[in-house]
């Protein structure tokens, strides 16, 4: 290929350029008469951090490189990283300090054979293959067995293909599967499941150990037994409390051996592995050898009802020794004597005795039988079928008598749930990420590999089982019928201690590691922090070993030592895996439908339908195997999540179900932009409109209790706050304002949003709020604002004036208003009222808001005692006595109890009361606008004088100009006409000066004396009249409520008039201790219908 054709094929590659200071290239080298630079790039321990970025090559970009690093340093950094176990970087520091020299770390070498599929292997291949498989094979049948270990293979390997696609989309910390589903589904996830896996690991741990016991004293030293059984019906109990005994301390000494040090159980690792296959390769050799040579191994049947052997040696009921028949060992356990004249038990009398081969090899046609499943109760007689069976009278079983009982009641669900630990560990691998070579190639290949190795092994063994051994065998759990051997021994070659003593070994190390790898995992969990009460697990020795965690561990295994049973223990730590390999499928499927951008896994053999169907068959196993344990782990873990929700660190990993809460955002949102919500769905969307002070404290921290009260936690919140200047001034400013409106937030327990705007002016930001809150369909309807108790006393017109402002943008965006004056005195959350009422005075209909705002109040345990009663204003012309059956029937429409009373309101002449506060109103008014104009015209003449001066110094012959507006304040205009060259004017310092006369005339004592001698404006006689009487009527009936709620009148057309319309509000609530002045939307937002 040439060179011109390489340039055509490169065409459409990713380049990605690194730029290298010519510094680094050339050291020596000085350039422009500047000796040599330290170069920005060279990761040196010589430069220190004044002195870093003083290079020229890189100085544009100097104040980027404050806060971000330099390509090179980030590549150095990702180069030289290192997956250290957790508290193993703390040791190496402390050995650093105490030594001169640094330890260098040794890169990891492990490849995908020694380190994720040898221990997959291991921890998936033990107690459960050699203890229970042939029972499990023997009580359901080959058909049913194949089943079973089919559906638990299934879901492992959808699993492992879900957490390949996890693990190999980035580098996977210590941890493993906890790291990877609680930086998938997030914190609250994350921690529970993780919880739960750590449970399921040390559940786990509980049932090797219960398993290494029952080898010990059942196949290797019964003799050991501390509890013996005074009678046959006892010797359950006994074996119990001997396990519970030696399982006890058993855990101790494994624990010892994890606290002296976990090399020693590395290296123990390789020999526990090398006994599972050697078991593995004696079970298939054992196989091959019965075809033409099968084990002598007979078992004695009594009718079709199998004995065991451990009582008696002769499976006859009596032989001939020389001429003499004599009564065997047997005859004596059915007979009351060994004459043959004895009276026996009455099975035994009816049915012979028969012997047959345990074992009869995989050339016998066993298998026809053993296809079909036998599940039988507790306490039921092991019958071989097909043979000749005579029952007696009697209606138990006599437990004294050397039958083969079973001991639980078998069914296909309970057998699924024993049988489903045995297929997990498909995380070996992940949790030993660290230790990988090449961890996004070594865990998917090796972890299916191992999965497929163990199914193939499994349901090879099912077959086998099926075709080798007799059904009573299989069915016989402990080999009471063989002798008292372990069933799947008698089936090895070359002896059935190799399975004993491999299967011992197997299952003593795989509980060690289970006690090795949980505390790892309580650890990695405890120093998150997610979990505040978890934190002292996280502290360990020096060298990092999680001492608190390892004894939490041990004392949560001996609970599982307690129960004693491996068959109850394994349906526990079933729910847990399950639990844990539910979330991993629903993390790879939510990860690939959310398509979030960092989600690039190298492994592309997975689907997210295949991680549904994984997630969906382990929700069902874990049903079907025990629908009441099920309940338990997912309440365990419901609990742990609602807790880490509430009390537990924020953690922002960047999860999908964060993902998955915008994708629903943003659908809702979509939806509701297709209309406004109906009159049923309509509750109070608020905007806070809340003041901060000086040090961006809140003003009125009572705003938000009272939003508390009336929301409680439903529908839209924003609190908004304005703060003046310029966003690049008041940066730091709006960040503590932002702090502690969220600050006050968490106390009042107020759940919404903040939101901090900087404005040049007031009154532009709180009207930007007003207008762009929320987002789509998910905006305010309703603004909540405190009453400007200080307007009179307020010096600038500012504070009414954007009072005013408000009302008037509300009423024009058809938003509804809430206003609450003396909100100071408002309750605490705390505060509870033990009674009194919440009255609505209802003298206009504006949508129903008066009526909905208590009954939402009602529904807080701070006013759920009060009554609520509805006042009404009737005219001299109205009939008061219809008005209020129309009323109470209209409350009976909207399902609400309340009070009614209808109130009269005469038309009484205008009081000189009236009068005088009217007269009074309008002169303050008159002379706040004449101060204010005085004072701004002195302002304006300080200006004038400067302008002039400066414009007469730079630019003689020039007349400044000044506010065409102001122009218009004067009697006469004067205009310049100048030269071609000058400029034309309109403000002479003649014209100045006599506008400075003029303005005077105004603030002298004739002028004040004219403000005096006026007359009071009508209109503002009859609205103050109204705010007078309609104040008595109010403050009569309602001046001990709890809380008043008035109807707002809205603002004059006329702009002039707005501080008498403060003066009408501030006269309508006198004398009343709470009030909400309540101004509605104009459409309906109560309804009487369904």
């Amino acid at each position: 290929m040439n060179k011109e054709q390489k340039q055509k094929n490169n065409y459409g590659a990713l380049l990605i350029y690194v730029v290298h200071s010519d510094t680094d290239l050339f050291p020596s080298r000085v350039g422009d008469g500047i000796p040599k630079e330290n170069s920005p790039f060279i990761n040196s321990t010589d430069i220190d951090e004044g002195t870093m970025y003083e290079g020229k090559n890189l100085a544009l970009f100097e104040e980027e490189l404050d806060r971000n690093p330099m390509v090179s340093s980030l590549l150095n950094r990702l180069a030289n990283y290192t997956n250290l176990t957790q508290g193993v970087k703390e040791h190496e520091e402390a050995e650093n300090n105490d030594g001169p020299k640094k330890k260098e770390v040794k890169a990891p070498r492990m490849g995908t054979f020694i380190g994720v599929y040898l221990p997959c292997l291991q921890n998936i291949l033990g107690v459960i293959l050699f203890l229970r498989l042939t029972w499990i094979v023997g009580a359901s049948g080959i058909m049913e067995s194949f089943w079973i270990v089919f559906m638990c293979c299934a879901c492992t390997l959808l699993t492992a293909i879900s957490m390949s696609a996890i693990a190999t989309n980035g580098v996977v910390p210590a941890g493993g599967s906890y790291y990877m589903i609680s930086r998938s589904l997030g914190p609250e996830f994350g921690g529970a499941v993780g919880i739960c896996f750590f449970l399921g690991t040390t559940f786990a741990g509980a049932m090797y150990i219960l398993g290494t016991i029952e080898i010990l004293l059942t196949y290797i030293v019964p003799s050991a037994a501390i509890f013996k059984a005074e009678d046959p019906s006892g010797e359950t109990q006994a074996m119990l409390n001997n396990m519970r005994v030696y399982g006890t301390c058993t855990i101790i000494v494994m624990v010892t051996v994890v606290f002296v040090g976990v090399k020693y159980v590395n290296k123990l690792a390789l020999v526990f592995l090398a006994c599972v296959i050697l078991s593995i390769l004696a079970i298939y050799a054992g196989v091959i050898k019965s075809a033409f040579d099968p084990p002598d191994f007979p078992i004695c049947l009594l009718g079709n009802r199998t004995l065991s052997s451990r009582d008696f040696d002769v499976c006859a009921k009596f032989v001939t020794e020389g001429n003499e028949t004599v009564t065997t060992r047997l005859w004596q356990l059915f007979c009351d004597s060994p004459l043959l004249n004895a009276t026996c038990n009455e099975y035994f009398a009816l049915n012979n005795v028969t012997k047959i081969q345990g074992i009869p090899g995989i050339a016998s046609d066993v298998i026809k039988v053993n296809v079909w499943s036998f599940y039988g109760d507790k306490g039921e007689f092991l019958e071989k079928p097909g043979l000749p069976s005579i029952v007696g009278s009697e209606s138990t079983a006599d437990p004294s008598l050397p039958y083969v009982f079973s001991d639980i009641a078998t069914y296909f669900t309970m057998l699924l749930g024993i049988y489903f630990p045995s297929v997990t560990g498909i995380m070996a691998g992940s949790n030993r990420s660290g230790d990988l070579k090449d961890a996004q190639k070594s865990i998917p290949t090796g972890t299916i590999l191992a999965i497929a190795t163990t199914s193939f092994v499994y349901l090879t063994c099912i077959i086998l089982f099926g075709a080798c051994i007799e059904g009573v065998v299989l069915r016989d759990k402990f080999g009471e019928a063989v002798n008292g051997n372990l069933v799947i021994g008698t089936l090895s070659w070359p002896s059935p201690w190799v399975i004993v003593i491999g299967s011992f070994f197997s299952t003593c190390g795989a509980g060690l590691q289970s006690l090795t790898g949980a505390p790892r995992l309580m650890q990695a969990i405890a120093r998150d922090g997610i979990v505040p009460f978890l934190r002292i697990f996280g502290h360990g020795k020096a060298n990092g070993e999680p001492t608190w965690a390892l004894l939490l561990t041990a004392c949560i295994c001996e609970i599982g030592i307690l129960i004693a049973s491996l068959d109850n223990v394994a349906p526990i730590l079933s729910m847990f895996f399950l639990m844990c390999y539910m979330f991993v499928n629903l993390a790879c499927a939510l990860q690939t439908l959310l398509r979030t951008p960092n989600w690039r896994p190298r492994f592309k053999y997975y689907h997210w339908t295949m991680s549904f169907v994984g997630m969906s068959l382990c929700l069902a196993l874990m049903f079907m195997s025990s629908w009441h344990y099920a309940l338990v782990a997912m309440l365990i873990a419901g609990c742990i999540y609602k807790y880490i929700e509430y009390r537990g660190a924020e953690k922002e990993w960047g999860d999908g179900i964060r993902g998955l809460s915008l994708n629903a955002a943003r659908y809702a949102l979509l939806r509701l932009e297709d209309g406004p919500p109906h009159t049923k769905n309509w509750r109070p969307q608020l905007l806070i409109l809340l003041n901060v002070d000086a040090d961006q404290n809140v003003k009125h921290p009572r705003l938000l209790s009272f939003t508390t009260q009336l929301k409680a936690g439903k529908g839209l919140t924003i609190i908004g706050s304005v703060l003046e200047g310029t966003f690049l001034e008041k940066h730091a400013e709006v960040q503590r304002a932002d702090q502690n409106i969220k600050s006050l937030m968490s106390t009042e327990k107020t759940k919404g949003f903040c939101q901090v705007v900087v404005s040049s002016n007031l009154r532009d930001g709180v009207s930007h709020l007003i207008q762009s809150s929320g987002l789509g369909g998910m905006k305010h309807n309703t603004v909540l604002l405190a009453w400007p108790h200080l307007w009179r006393q307020t010096e600038t017109p500012d504070c009414w004036r954007i009072f005013v402002d408000v009302v008037r943008e509300t009423t024009s965006a058809h938003l509804s208003l809430m206003v609450a004056k003396n909100i100071d005195s408002f309750p605490t959350n705390q505060e509870r009222f033990n009674g009194g009422n919440i009255d609505i005075w209802w003298i206009v209909h504006d949508g129903g808001l008066l009526m909905l705002l208590p009954f939402l109040l009602s529904q807080h345990k701070v006013w759920r005692k009060c009554k609520m009663r509805i006042f009404t204003v009737a005219q001299i012309d109205d009939n008061s006595i219809q008005m209020k059956k129309d009323l109470q029937l209209f409350l009976y429409q909207l399902r609400l109890n309340a009070e009614v009373e209808v109130v009269e309101m005469l038309d009484n002449d205008i009081s000189a009361f009236t009068y005088e506060r009217t007269l009074v109103m309008e002169q303050r008014s008159q002379m706040l606008k004449q101060m204010q104009l005085s004072k701004n015209e002195r302002e304006r003449e300080v200006n004038f004088i400067a302008l002039f001066k400066k414009g007469r110094k730079f630019f003689p012959g020039v007349l400044m100009i000044h506010d065409r507006n102001a122009a218009a304040h004067s009697s006469a205009a004067v205009s310049t006409t100048l030269a071609p060259d000058k400029v034309h004017m309109t403000w002479t310092k003649e014209k100045i000066l006599a506008e400075r006369n003029k303005n005077k005339d105004t603030s002298t004592p004739e002028g004040i004396r004219d403000i005096f001698n006026m007359k009071p404006n009508q209109s503002n006689v009859r609205r103050m009249h109204t705010a007078v009487k309609l104040n008595e009527v109010v403050v009569n009936k309602s001046q001990d409520a709890r809380l008043v709620l008035l109807n707002m009148p809205g603002p004059p057309r006329n702009k002039q008039g707005d501080e008498n319309y403060m003066e009408f509000l501030e006269v309508l609530t006198e004398g009343l201790d709470r009030v909400l002045l309540i101004r509605g939307c104009g459409s309906e937002v109560i309804t009487i219908y369904s």
